[in-house]
């Protein structure tokens, strides 16, 4: 009867749109920023044990992974870090990870049409944090692994990774990596406008401190203002960031309105209105080239902070803080990607591209440890750290047959 109506039929056959917008509804009703995911964690791990999979939760040591000299580093403030595995064994000697985080950036302050953890369907969208980006997504990965049941002895062995800490540097994934990395492909359901990404930038945030010489505002030609210093700091990463964009190699980048931003996202200086100030802190994020070198990187912008203060004033310091997204990329020719991009077309009936992001996601971690990986994803990116965020249903549902039709192939 399978083969009669073929692996991929049958698999979609399995799938259940409706129950897929109920789990994932249940799972953004539950509060999961980046620091606190473990309730997320358990809940989808009664999920994945209800759709038939083989569901793993687990502990990770923390201090351990804080301490190993690969740890991508974090921001949010953490106790604790677990990790969720579903797996369902297959018939194919391959391996396939789908990867997806649970964790969410804060809801902000600013009111929702629906709460931020409404888990509300209207108008044919489901509307909450984490719709979009990407809680439904790893339900939709769940829900796909779950298809190929039925046909499991043809299919490869599908190891759905539920992370944590992705949004302030990707701790988690590192973590399920060190656990198992017997993969021989990797595809993350992010909201990439459904372009298959196979370049995703590098992101490294950074603090800078410009000293100053404090004196009474009347004799301020006495002192030395940390926040004059700095203006010429702000130019000369304007410059910068103009030079990192000004030829990109890379062809998948190349098109992109900005590939590699330079951002200054908070500055702080002055104690008093009548006092010049003597210390500036400035806080930023540096884009990283697809193929450059992290350290090279940090040490270029190092050097551009230097030359802005070659005044004979302190110099200013630089440390390196929260997480460090390195660049990566699979080629756009590898057969893996054929075969993503394949199933996605004939799911959306259209030519579905490959591309390049300007933002830092997983997708490094397994391509650094020689695992081909690509993102694919719905639409909606825009309202990913948004206010109402949301997603359509009928999205969803092609995101999860989509997957379906990608693990059928690979299989066969």
């Amino acid at each position: 009867m399978i083969r009669a109506m073929g692996l991929e039929d049958t698999a979609l056959a399995a799938l259940d749109p409706a129950a897929l917008t109920r789990d994932a509804a249940e799972a953004l009703r539950i509060p999961s920023v980046t620091g606190d995911e473990r309730a997320v964690l358990e809940h989808l791990a009664g999920t994945a044990e209800r759709l038939g999979l083989e569901p793993d939760l687990h502990h990770h040591d923390l201090a351990a992974l804080r301490a190993h000299p690969g740890q991508p580093g974090e921001e949010a403030p953490r106790e604790e870090l677990w990790g969720l595995t579903a797996t369902l064994a297959g018939g194919s000697p391959r391996r396939v990870c789908l990867n997806g985080h649970v964790d969410v950036v804060d809801p902000g302050t600013v009111a929702w049409r629906h709460g931020p953890f409404s888990g509300t369907i209207d108008g044919g969208e489901l509307h909450g944090r984490g719709a979009v980006d990407m809680k439904a997504a790893v339900v939709a990965a769940l829900h796909a692994a779950a298809a190929l049941r039925s046909v499991a002895e043809h299919a490869p062995t599908v190891v759905v990774q539920c992370v944590s800490s992705e949004e302030d540097g990707g701790l988690g994934t590192f973590a399920e990596l060190e656990r198992d990395a017997a993969f021989d492909a990797a595809l993350i359901p992010e909201p990439t406008g459904w372009a298959v990404v196979c370049a995703q930038a590098g992101a490294l945030t950074f603090r800078g401190v410009v000293p100053g010489r404090a004196t009474h505002a009347a004799t301020r030609l006495a002192g030395c203002s940390a926040i004059d210093r700095y203006v010429g700091v702000h130019a000369a990463l304007a410059a910068h960031e103009r030079e990192l964009n000004g030829d990109v190699a890379h062809r998948l980048m190349r098109p992109l309105g900005l590939p590699y931003p330079v951002l200054v996202g908070r500055v702080a200086a002055g104690a008093w209105s009548s006092q010049v100030p003597d210390r500036l802190e400035f806080e930023g994020r540096l884009g990283v080239p697809v193929g450059a070198d992290v350290a090279a990187a940090r040490a270029a912008l190092e050097a551009v902070v230097a030359g802005a203060l070659d005044d004979g004033e302190a110099p200013a310091e630089i440390t390196w803080t929260g997480g460090s997204f390195a660049p990566a990329e699979t080629s756009a020719e590898h057969p893996w990607v054929q075969t993503v991009r394949a199933a996605y077309a004939d799911e959306l009936g259209r030519e579905v591209l490959p591309s390049g992001v300007p933002w830092g996601a997983d997708m490094r971690h397994f391509t650094a440890r020689g695992i081909p990986c690509t993102m694919a994803g719905t639409s909606g990116i825009e309202l990913a750290h948004a206010v109402d965020e949301r997603l359509p249903l009928a999205e969803l549902t092609a995101l999860a047959r989509a997957m379906v039709r990608v693990l059928a192939r690979d299989g066969a």
